[in-house]
């Protein structure tokens, strides 16, 4: 059946992203077929589309979806047609009214969710688990423990505020603007930094924590904030760098990470940990589990239609967005 989706034939700008006529049929083996209520907006999708992460051309674009289960294939399940489900996954496609796709990251999505707050969440909310849950120093984190957390009024920021508040943290969050600090405190930042103004951000990280440094950085901004998040590290921490929305990490010596106090790095990505069904079911529950308590609640402050993707990454890129957004079908 004819659907319609977004795909790239070259990459760009956010020009080259199309709306366009594409076939659906049947889920083969392992897969499912998805009717979307909701598509997720990361930047992951603007690496995909700019050629950062070279993806096979023709593209289509998209990691995280919600909405409901027409069809599954051989082998499938967990899921049955008519179910509510949700994802963050490989390949990329969830741009789309709907897809065929593999159903191992694809999990049912608990009533008390909305297919928006779904679609905004599992990518994000996958990765913030992953970040505060498993990506940690040595002996693990304690509650009073200071961690620094940059971009924290974007989308993973404000879960990422939340979910340590709740595990008793001390997070510190940077941010563009005093607009966006306000907001990451409100959402559960112990402290709020904005680096345009604070641009030594490292010294100021020193300030909080009394001259120690963090046990841990997640760094999901890269070249620019690279040396700064090393300064900001106590002996035998960790820099976890998940992104580089600033570009990408500049080569550095491993000398340095001794000079700077026996620190770890480590560049970890969500698709290693969600890489079985069961991997991905149990990390799913337990954010399911604190957004139903409402101790992390999921803010979409933009909808755009599905043809209006385009601007959706002009506004991604440009920094305008503050939480979440969801694109409609």
């Amino acid at each position: 059946m004819s659907e319609k989706a977004i795909v790239i034939e070259a990459p760009g700008g956010p020009q080259q992203l199309k709306l366009v006529d594409v076939e659906v049929g049947a889920p083969g083996p392992g897969e499912i077929r998805i009717r979307h209520e909701a598509c997720g907006l990361n930047y992951i999708d603007v690496y995909h589309r700019n050629g950062t992460y070279a993806l096979p051309l023709p593209a289509r674009l998209g990691m995280e979806g919600a909405g409901v289960v027409e069809a599954v294939g051989e082998g499938v399940t967990h899921l049955k047609p008519g179910d509510r489900a949700a994802y963050a996954s490989n390949p990329p496609g969830a741009y789309a009214t709907a897809r065929v796709m593999p159903a191992k990251c694809v999990l049912k999505l608990p009533e008390a969710i909305s297919f928006e707050t779904g679609a905004a969440m599992m990518l994000k909310g996958l990765t913030v688990q992953y970040l505060l849950r498993k990506t940690l120093p040595q002996g693990g984190l304690q509650p009073g423990d200071h961690v620094l957390f940059h971009a924290a009024a974007g989308g993973v920021g404000l879960i990422a505020c939340q979910w340590a508040r709740a595990l008793g943290l001390q997070l510190i969050g940077t941010a563009g603007s005093d607009e966006k600090c306000q907001l990451a405190l409100e959402h559960g930042a112990a402290h709020a930094i904005n680096y345009r103004r604070d641009v030594d951000f490292a010294a100021k990280v020193r300030e909080i924590t009394a001259g120690r440094g963090v046990k841990v950085v997640y760094d999901s901004v890269g070249a620019d904030t690279w040396e700064g998040s090393l300064n900001s590290l106590a002996p035998f921490g960790l820099l976890a760098s998940f992104g580089g929305a600033s570009g990408p990490v500049p080569p550095f010596s491993v000398g340095t990470l001794a000079a700077k106090g026996s620190l770890y790095v480590t560049r970890p990505t969500l698709f290693t940990h969600i890489a079985t069904h069961e991997a991905t079911q149990a990390m799913g529950d337990e954010l399911f589990g604190m957004v139903a308590s409402g101790q992390v609640k999921i803010r979409i402050d933009q909808r755009y239609a599905l043809s209006d993707a385009a601007r959706s990454h002009r506004d991604l890129e440009a920094r305008q967005l503050l939480g979440s957004a969801v694109l409609l079908p």
